[in-house]
């Protein structure tokens, strides 16, 4: 008899329910969760006002990082005009030079390179250079070759290398050396020249334009053929 009723009392130990949680538990774990909620709505509100300050730093920095950040071994600067004492050791690219002639009329010399001879500023040696002059009638000149050396005192420029001088009144002379006077409006080389306009062609051992560019001699042996100009080309009744 005592061995059944232990064992029952054995079974209601077994089957008993786990004890319910009281008031305070339920009010505990309830706050717990709430602020829980609360710390991850405040984390979301701050990545959303973070993110977009990110972005635009990101962006200021993109924008002005360019102008921060040193650039050793660039020399291309784009100018309009420039100072012969400008020109560094290293070279700069498209560089032009403006100055006036003795008439205090404008003229410019530019290249794709200069650099500086001897350390000094006096002579400046071009690549590629071309020459516009204003000349004393209004008409221009414009002289470009391979290579030049420009010297700034005497205003004087050292053509070398496939010398090509035009006229505006259509003149076209070819030689392989020139210097120019670019105080006084004059020109001259003594290697062989070939040359065309509106009158023909022409060989020439040598050219010396003189009189502030108004007046163009032929020097050596030279050789002119002249285009004939048909007067009756129209037909007359």
């Amino acid at each position: 008899m005592s061995d059944s009723l232990a064992l029952q009392g054995h079974r209601r130990k077994a089957f008993t329910a786990a004890p319910q949680p009281t008031l305070a538990d339920m009010e505990a774990e309830a706050f717990r969760r709430r602020r829980q909620v609360a710390r991850y709505s405040r984390m979301v509100h701050v990545l959303k006002v973070l993110f977009p300050i990110i972005a635009v730093v990101l962006l200021v920095l993109i924008a002005i990082w360019p102008h921060i950040q040193p650039e050793d071994n660039s020399f291309r600067i784009g100018i309009a005009s420039m100072e012969v004492g400008d020109v560094d050791q290293a070279g700069m690219v498209n560089a032009r030079y403006v100055g006036t002639d003795d008439g205090g009329r404008q003229f410019s010399v530019s290249a794709d390179l200069a650099r500086n001879l001897g350390g000094g500023t006096e002579h400046v040696e071009l690549e590629m250079p071309k020459a516009d002059i204003t000349l004393e009638d209004g008409t221009w000149l414009v002289l470009t070759a391979n290579s030049g050396l420009y010297t700034q005192e005497r205003k004087a420029l050292d053509l070398k290398g496939a010398v090509n001088l035009f006229h505006d009144t259509g003149y076209e002379i070819r030689t392989s050396l020139a210097h120019v006077d670019l105080g006084n409006n004059s020109a001259s080389g003594n290697e062989p020249v070939t040359g065309q306009g509106p009158f023909g062609e022409l060989q020439a051992e040598g050219f010396d334009i003189r009189d502030r560019g108004r007046t163009i001699y032929f020097t050596g042996k030279t050789r002119i053929v002249i285009h004939a100009i048909d007067q009756f080309s129209e037909e007359t009744p």
